[in-house]
């Protein structure tokens, strides 16, 4: 590559940093100053995305890709909770985002990613419905979590949502995470043992 090419992918990445300082905006209506970023909910979204596909049998690296670039386009259009959604038609400025994010990568980077951000709006494979399960699932998990540090309202978040995830393993993690303390993977390594 040019040094040309390669400048529009380091701007290609420069731009994807700036989501580590995108709240996500949903949680502000519950009063959370300080909601996690558009990058901290990408990143455990991948983490459980893997972790379905794995369950599910399925090869996880188009899960992984699903995943990571699923919000790329808050980017440029910031975190837009439901109630600002009602009154834009959300899905075509996404794509429109997106579309002109990777226009100037190299031919063989965009191609990929073109073909995985429509695979992934189709919902019509084993790869997009898993990573649709794993961005609902971050956002219950990420609600429960919430709930459990106090925040009583979060657990309006976690009604509606879980009727939208489609496979079985997703549906069983959503069981555990509703019936089990959230905590209790560091209360027990912070036990003291003599």
């Amino acid at each position: 590559m040019s040094r040309k090419e390669d400048i529009k992918v380091l701007n290609f990445i420069a731009e994807a940093g700036t989501l580590k300082y995108v709240r996500r905006s949903g949680w502000w209506v519950l009063g959370i100053k300080d909601a996690e970023t558009v990058a901290e909910h990408s990143f455990r979204c991948a983490v459980i995305g893997y972790v379905i596909a794995c369950m599910e049998k399925v090869p996880p690296l188009k899960v992984l890709l699903m995943t990571l670039f699923n919000d790329i386009h808050e980017a440029r259009l910031n975190d837009l909770h439901k109630m600002s959604q009602r009154y834009i038609k959300l899905k075509k400025a996404e794509d429109k985002a997106f579309s002109e994010q990777i226009a100037s990568l190299p031919k063989n980077i965009k191609d990929e990613l073109a073909g995985m951000h429509a695979e992934n709006r189709k919902q019509n494979t084993k790869e997009s419905l898993i990573a649709r399960d794993a961005d609902i699932l971050e956002c219950l998990i990420q609600a429960k979590e919430y709930h459990e540090h106090g925040f009583k309202n979060a657990f309006k978040f976690m009604k509606k949502a879980p009727r939208f995830l489609k496979t079985k393993s997703a549906k069983r993690l959503w069981h555990l995470t509703k019936t089990t303390n959230l905590n209790e993977w560091w209360e027990k390594l912070s036990e003291f043992k003599r």
